[in-house]
């Protein structure tokens, strides 16, 4: 028998000219050690069943009264009661699990502090991996019409179409009717009236080959140098890491992907990780366009069908390439070569609940145990990849010029302190008339603020209360358009009060301070014939209808764009030629140390929306800190001065990425409680002052309830070479959390919340 398949009976390919079972197969009775996702501390053994196993074979074994999913992690240890020891229930038919990535699991877990159940639960997240291959009806996109139209059945249509229409991928029936809102039936009438095609497919089939000679784009001279460095290292077999340093409309995605065309070339499969979906479906095309066929996806948008699928592949070797979010990092790839993290500086890349990870870290070390190369893209790069290019650890290109007739745009600040502006409103006189300008020019204008919703702050004139979430320590965000108050914390909503929750006094709600809707409301005054375009998360249901809108502005539907953090990410608006920061002083409050990056990358990236074709740009920040050394950064265009000047900063305070930190987070329904165990830990510190680190706290997280439940920080601060992890473990090992008490380590923090 070959393939990936359980092993009835010795396979001859696993047996020596001496009869002898090979290394990595357990013969029936014997221990093996199985790591399963259950909330256990160790592997359990247990006996190979008849046929054998495969050193990291996939399978189902007893524990109590249920059956759970598990991997062979190794022989067993073989010290319980052999009589005692049940014996492995079933062995799944999916590809067994690489060393490489057992390796990856076990670092990563080490590295996080993550129990070694819940790294496994990653890398198995897709459902039925047990199911035996068959056959099974699915639903795509058919070419007829209805005779009749109802509300469900528009609804089953527009499905299919957001997907990708007649090229999209199938739905089983439970899927299409569950995402369209309609019972079944309904799909099986637009079947019967042909707008819809009901087909029998493999439930896992292959992933089109992707055809890495078909031509590229025409490369600048400086793309194409780029781009042959990158071909070269995805040719090689040896580990390396290299920051793709462009400047935003430099071409680098054409760039990188002529690295992931080197490795398909090689045989090799690659990984793109993007830091959010609504880039997918445009990198989708650009990927199609490039190589003749789509890629496989892996994110929440994906369908449980598609994701069991995704997974199946790309263990047996027959996806090419993965675009995901940063979870794929976690799928069994057989012959990874090349990982693309884009955008790698953005924050969405750091998992802050359940494991806490940095994707973009973490693809660095999976790369480094199974030889593959990384690039890291980024127009403004996170501080620890300037610092590891500057210390020779990374490679390090640079894109500095726009591609085509494009330019940088021009960046100018307005003094909000020398503006005379009405209360309660945020667009200044100066901001107007440009955008009056590029209005008469038929131009578009983007307005940026970030912050959702129509305002921060619902707050009573009667009586000073501002209405909070009653689970989190949060002020309520009034979101206008969907008549409702919501929590951005815990996700609580509840229509807009018109009587004050407090002293129960009627008409004195008012809404305090601007978000994205505020603003959009004060821009449809001052152009009224103006046409908007609002693009925020919070009003769009699915990636595919944040794509189609994005493509009706980039046409030219609409004069004025009003956009949240979502239009700073990669998005090419042709028509576009102003940009007006609202508040480019909002992320510079508060006491984060990586506030002045983040604000600098901020403002560099949605500044990079103006301008992309052939018509200048400008740029223009109200602030009221016009003198502030990062607005004056943003202005002068030297970033590397910028970067030295911050790493200095951070280098002489000795925090990361010069130093080492670890946030311990503790919470419980019982806020003494919570203290207790704060001020017990931090008594009881020996093992970290063994390493020279320091311990701040125990203190009230900045949003000290989240869901009902109190939340206390305790920040630990190390040298560089200091063996934190260890001194961690050692620290937390007696640390035996009472009732409803949960304590979570986030090593490399980036927030602080």
């Amino acid at each position: 028998m070959t393939g990936p398949g359980p092993l009835f009976g010795p396979d001859p390919a696993d047996v020596g000219a001496s009869g002898a079972w090979d290394d990595d197969v357990f013969p029936p009775g014997a221990l093996v050690a199985v790591q399963t996702t259950q909330p256990l501390d160790r592997t359990l053994d247990y006996k190979a069943p008849e046929g054998g196993v495969r050193l990291g074979a996939y399978v189902e074994v007893p524990l109590g009264p249920r059956k759970v999913l598990g991997v062979v992690w190794g022989p067993g240890a073989g010290d319980f009661d052999r009589s005692k020891i049940r014996t492995v229930s079933r062995v799944l038919d999916a590809a067994p699990m690489r060393d490489e990535l057992r390796e990856f699991l076990q670092r990563a877990a080490d590295y996080t502090l993550t129990p070694m159940p819940a790294m496994l639960r990653l890398a198995t997240r897709a459902p039925g991996l047990g199911d035996p291959p068959s056959m099974r009806k699915v639903y795509r996109l058919g070419e007829g019409e209805p005779a009749r139209m109802t509300d469900a059945r528009i609804r089953v249509i527009e499905v299919l179409e957001e997907h990708g229409g007649h090229q999209g991928p199938a739905f089983t029936l439970k899927e299409l009717a569950e995402l369209a809102g309609v019972t079944p039936s309904v799909v099986k009438g637009l079947v019967d009236a042909g707008a819809v095609r009901e087909e029998e497919s493999p439930r896992d089939m292959p992933f089109p080959r992707l055809d890495p000679s078909r031509p590229s784009k025409d490369l600048t001279e400086g793309q194409e140098a780029a781009a042959e460095v990158l071909r070269e290292e995805a040719r090689s077999d040896t580990y390396g890491t290299t920051l793709l340093k462009g400047v935003t409309g430099s071409g680098k995605t054409e760039v990188y992907l002529e690295a992931v065309a080197a490795a398909l070339a090689a045989g090799k499969q690659a990984l793109v990780l993007l830091p959010e979906i609504a880039l997918t479906a445009e990198f989708i095309t650009r990927v199609e366009a490039r190589f003749g066929a789509r890629p496989a996806e892996w994110h929440s948008g994906v369908t449980m069908t598609e994701r069991r699928r995704v997974w199946r592949m790309v263990g047996e070797g027959e996806a090419d390439l993965v675009v995901g979010a940063r979870s794929a990092l976690f799928l069994p790839f057989q012959r990874l070569g090349l990982i693309v993290v884009d955008e790698e500086h953005d924050t969405s890349y750091k998992q802050e609940d359940g494991v806490l990870y940095n994707a973009r870290d973490m693809a660095v070390l999976r790369a480094a145990i199974c030889g593959a190369r990384v690039v890291l893209a980024s127009a403004t790069p996170s501080l620890e990849s300037w610092a590891n290019a500057e210390a020779g650890k990374y490679r390090r290109l640079d894109l500095p010029a726009r591609f085509g007739a494009s330019q940088l745009p021009e960046m100018r600040t307005i003094d909000m302190r020398a503006e005379r502006l009405q209360p309660g409103h945020w667009i200044s006189p100066t901001l107007r008339q440009a955008v009056s300008q590029r209005l008469e020019k038929g131009e578009q204008s983007l307005l940026f603020i970030n912050r959702r919703g129509f305002a921060p702050v619902t707050l009573c004139r009667a009586c000073g209360e501002q209405v909070a979430c009653p689970h989190c320590d949060a002020r309520m965000v009034e979101h206008r358009f969907l008549k409702r108050l919501m929590c951005h914390q815990c996700g609580t909503t509840m229509p807009v009060p018109d009587v004050c929750p407090s002293c129960k006094v009627e008409g004195k709600m008012t809404a305090v301070g601007p978000g994205i809707e505020r603003l959009a409301e004060e821009a449809a005054a001052l152009f009224p014939d103006a046409k908007q375009a609002v693009l925020s998360s919070d009003l769009f249901g699915s990636a595919r209808a944040l794509k189609a809108a994005i493509e009706e502005i980039a046409a030219g539907s609409a004069d004025i764009i009003l956009g949240t953090q979502l239009v700073a990410k990669g998005h090419n608006f042709p028509l576009l030629t102003l940009v007006g920061v609202i508040d480019a002083d909002l992320g510079l409050q508060g006491s984060d140390l990586r506030a002045a990056e983040r604000t600098f990358q901020l403002m560099r990236q949605v500044a990079g929306r103006a301008g992309r074709a052939e018509r200048p740009g400008v740029a223009l920040l109200q602030t009221y800190q016009p003198e502030h050394p990062v607005i004056r950064a943003i202005l002068g265009g030297d970033e590397e001065a910028f970067w030295a000047a911050e790493a200095a900063e951070r280098q002489q305070a000795g925090v990361p990425p010069y130093g080492r930190m670890a946030g311990i987070i503790l919470s419980g329904t019982d806020v003494a409680q919570v203290f207790d165990l704060g001020e017990a830990l931090a008594r009881n510190d020996a093992p970290m002052r063994q390493i020279g680190a320091q311990v701040f706290g125990p203190a009230p997280a900045p949003i000290a309830r989240i869901r009902g439940r109190h939340r206390v920080r305790l920040l630990v601060k190390a040298d560089k070479g200091a063996p934190l992890q260890a001194a961690l473990a050692r620290w937390l090992a007696p640390v035996r959390p009472k009732g409803d008490l949960r304590l979570a380590v986030d090593i490399d923090p980036q927030s602080f919340l």
